[in-house]
């Protein structure tokens, strides 16, 4: 049942990593604001949004919601079977409760299933389900839709993830999940404080050069 807390970890990591080297924080469940300025944060990350309260499992705020993300998980064929529409539908209210309050922010999700509980009619209408949700690739766009949903199919008995679906080129694939994030944060903060100057991980990472001192072809 906690198996969603090792995606959320993951990702909370790539978020940091992409955002300059940020420090990761784990935030209270009451808390409306992170309790450090420019920090990525992993964990019960409370959003008020124009719906409903929202608790997502990582999140980025320095100045309102830049980032959140929510990780699912359905863990045998009966509850599979049961529950997959109601999660369809929590997943458009959670990117619509953002999306209506912070049009800006950027929304990610990932459903995590068994390959043996995924299969058949199901598997195919929870698909084409989820495509409709994932691709919103503007401020504009339909607030119920969110920029990048990963679908992960796991094998249980070889504890490995399986490639075999969703199909090649599908936005669904768990390979294409960073891209679409860093496409789209880049699109609406690029160039914005605080990226406007580099953070300190990326200072040293030049040697501690100043920036905009660098040699020349760097």
């Amino acid at each position: 049942m906690s198996f969603g807390s090792i995606f959320d970890a993951q990702v909370g990591k790539a978020l940091a990593c992409l955002l300059g080297g940020l420090e990761i924080i784990v935030p209270n469940q009451n808390d409306l604001l992170p309790r450090k300025p420019n920090v990525v944060e992993v964990g019960p990350v409370r959003v008020i949004g124009g719906i409903r309260p929202q608790n997502y499992d990582v999140g980025y705020r320095p100045d309102g919601v830049r980032f959140v993300f929510d990780s699912k998980t359905l863990n045998d064929a009966k509850s599979v079977s049961k529950n997959f529409q109601n999660m369809v539908n929590d997943l458009a209210t959670e990117a619509t409760t953002v999306h209506t309050r912070f049009p800006y922010a950027v929304v990610g999700f990932m459903v995590v299933i068994p390959t043996p509980c995924f299969q058949g009619a199901i598997r195919d209408r929870f698909t084409r389900m989820l495509d409709r949700l994932v691709g919103r690739s503007s401020p504009i766009d339909l607030a119920h839709r969110a920029e990048a949903v990963s679908l992960v199919l796991w094998d249980p008995e070889q504890l490995i993830l399986d490639a075999g679906w969703p199909p090649p080129n599908s936005l669904l694939r768990i390979e294409a999940f960073s891209r679409q994030v860093q496409a789209q944060y880049d699109e609406r903060y690029a160039g914005m404080p605080p990226h406007h100057t580099p953070s300190r991980a990326q200072r040293d990472a030049l040697g501690g050069v100043p920036f905009g001192e660098e040699d020349e072809g760097d």
